[in-house]
């Protein structure tokens, strides 16, 4: 896994103090009997932190200051990126309180100092609107619930980035309804390959070009309930 994580770190020059953290939230996420995670050993270098750090590929992530981590579970996609991107401020917002405490756990591991943890729906964290730059969300939601979580966090100008897998025409269309709805356009679909055997792996973005109406977001659990984009 050294070699491996070694070589990683290169491709996306990160140091060696990065390296070395990125190796202890791997450590931690094999060992630790309370992860919220069914992907350990050697494949957690692949599936969470190969796949974290490939958005890496997109400059509104490199630029980004103040990033929020939709869902953030075990703390992936967005502590990695707190490792990867240490100028940049990073909530990792999480309702459930177990995974909040393992992220706490993991955070420390890493000697994360940039990361937070927020515990917290996405719909319900007042604190978190409009002050972000980049909004992520890996393997969460379908796009059209992704831009209502995100739109009302970001600042005009800022990114929503979204790990998918195979997306729908449907969905697609419905997330573009959305996000005209909610002051978002979409901003490109990039296609990565993180890792040998990674299926159907995009990264679907919004930048956000208008102010989000009043009204949004929605009370908890609308946003799945009755998408505003309609059919997914």
């Amino acid at each position: 896994m050294t070699r491996d994580l070694d070589e990683l770190g290169e491709a996306w020059h990160l140091d060696a103090a990065q390296v070395r953290a990125l190796a202890r939230l791997l450590e931690l996420l094999a060992t630790d009997p309370l992860a919220p995670s069914a992907v350990r050993g050697p494949a957690a270098l692949d599936v969470h932190v190969a796949d974290s750090l490939s958005a890496l590929a997109l400059d509104a992530v490199t630029r980004a200051r103040a990033v929020a981590d939709l869902c953030s579970g075990a703390g992936l996609p967005g502590l990695v990126l707190a490792i990867a991107l240490p100028h940049a401020s990073v909530a990792l917002v999480e309702s459930a309180a177990r995974r909040c405490a393992f992220i706490e756990r993991a955070s420390a591991a890493a000697g994360a100092k940039n990361a937070r943890v927020v515990r917290a729906r996405a719909e319900e964290w007042p604190d978190g609107l409009g002050v972000h730059d980049l909004v992520t969300a890996r393997a969460l939601a379908p796009l059209a619930v992704l831009c209502e979580y995100a739109a009302p966090l970001l600042v005009l100008g800022g990114t929503l980035v979204a790990w998918k897998g195979a997306v729908s025409p449907a969905e697609a269309a419905s997330g573009e309804r959305a996000a005209a709805q909610l002051g978002l356009e979409p901003a490109g679909v990039v296609r990565t390959a993180p890792y040998a055997g990674s299926v159907a792996h995009h990264l679907h973005t919004y930048r956000k070009v208008a102010q989000t109406p009043s009204g949004y977001p929605r009370r908890a659990g609308m946003a799945r309930k009755r998408p505003i984009g309609g059919l997914r």
